[in-house]
């Protein structure tokens, strides 16, 4: 098995919110919670984050000790186990523990963003454009983000992919121009992205293992996706992993 270049490790470390509940896979309760389990034991480990639930099935969940999880709420939830370790709702403020809201950036207080980035429908994907501009416009205000729906693949095709995305990130978290974060956005393929040791180049810009790490802590800091092991096998498929 090859190595991972510390840059490409740095851009997708706990980078997947294991969502398997949502279409389109839209499992049942009993086996996301046990490929969550499976995935905390598997090598890609160190690729994975939380796993998403909704408030009303977290009693029927039984949480291992050391799973981490991000529960989409209306509201307030009141009291937690300590695995929730963040909330994400449709509310543009902070509740009790940080918080993602998929409202309109200019409305959020106190909290991260939550950016739709694909969905069932081709009507459901966001715009390169409009993409570009809420990383720009994010980047700006210092408010981190995730991304939910439409990043099942490493690379664009007809819908986002999530190297793309992330990648567009690291840079917008540098100020650079919209127009790059378009082409970044908008690469079909994968060569151009070419990770090392101590850092990653696209088309003649890099970005430092450093750079990508702390944007990453600081700012772009997972997507959610209806399977794991999917992006996975594509990254190996790619010849990324």
């Amino acid at each position: 098995m090859q190595r991972t270049p510390d840059s490409l490790r740095a851009l997708l470390a706990n980078l997947i919110d294991y969502a398997g509940l949502y279409p389109p896979a839209a499992l049942p309760l009993s086996e996301v919670l046990d490929h969550y389990q499976a995935y905390l034991a598997s090598p890609e480990v160190w690729m994975l984050n939380r796993i998403v639930l909704p408030a009303a099935r977290l009693p029927e969940a039984p949480l291992g000790k050391d799973w981490r999880v991000t529960l989409l709420v209306d509201a307030e939830p009141g009291p937690l186990p300590a695995q929730v370790e963040t909330l994400e709702t449709k509310l543009p403020r902070r509740l009790s523990l940080p918080t993602y809201c998929e409202a309109p950036i200019d409305t959020i207080h106190g909290a991260f963003a939550k950016v739709r980035t694909g969905g069932l429908t081709p009507e459901a994907i966001p715009t390169s454009d409009a993409l570009a501009e809420f990383l720009s416009e994010a980047a700006a205000r210092r408010m981190a983000f995730k991304a939910t729906a439409g990043l099942h693949h490493p690379m664009r095709t007809t819908m986002h992919g999530f190297v793309n995305v992330f990648v567009a990130a690291m840079f917008a978290w540098r100020g650079v121009e919209r127009g790059l974060l378009l082409d970044v956005l908008n690469e079909t393929n994968p060569q151009s992205f070419d990770f090392r040791d101590g850092e990653l180049r696209w088309r003649g810009r890099g970005i430092s293992t450093a750079g990508i790490a702390s944007a990453r802590r600081d700012f772009a800091h997972s997507f959610g996706s209806c399977s794991f092991a999917e992006p996975v096998a594509d990254l190996r498929h790619l010849g990324f992993l």
